[in-house]
């Protein structure tokens, strides 16, 4: 876990990429449940993207196969230029030295109220929300993952 997040405080989505087996599954409140190929592909898009990022993680604990970390990611939003600080809590399951489930936790309304602004704070909490900031995520991913 300190090797993954270390990488991406340095914004090195091929560390944060080779953390991973190949075919892990990641889940989060914005993006939903991602394949390999798509959370490599999201680690790559957040990193190229990122705009006055910063990154502090704390409270690593890893027990055999299981493992937990708070981490807090402070970066510019860049659909909306608004500033953001998102405090998350992850959670791994590994296998072979390689991280084969990865989740994030966060508050959705938090980050929507932050980096959207007071209708994300409103609506944040319902499930419509959710929905649809993870169909923007995906489709902006997909789009993302198109050769150009």
């Amino acid at each position: 876990m300190n090797r993954f997040y270390t990488a991406f405080q340095h914004l090195d989505y091929k560390t944060m990429q080779d953390c991973y087996s190949k075919d892990a599954v990641f889940n989060d409140p914005a993006f939903g449940l991602l394949n390999g190929e798509e959370l490599r592909a999201m680690w790559k898009m957040l990193c190229k993207r990122a705009k006055d990022f910063s990154l502090e993680f704390s409270n690593i604990k890893s027990e055999d196969e299981y493992g937990t970390c708070n981490w807090t990611a402070t970066y510019t939003f860049s659909k909306t230029g608004r500033k953001v600080r998102n405090e998350i809590k992850a959670y791994m399951k590994f296998a072979d030295g390689k991280i084969i489930e990865h989740s994030d936790a966060f508050s959705l309304r938090k980050w929507g109220s932050q980096a959207l602004g007071w209708k994300a704070w409103l609506l944040g909490w319902t499930s419509f929300f959710q929905k649809k900031i993870q169909a923007i995520s995906k489709k902006s991913l997909k789009e993302y993952m198109v050769p150009l």
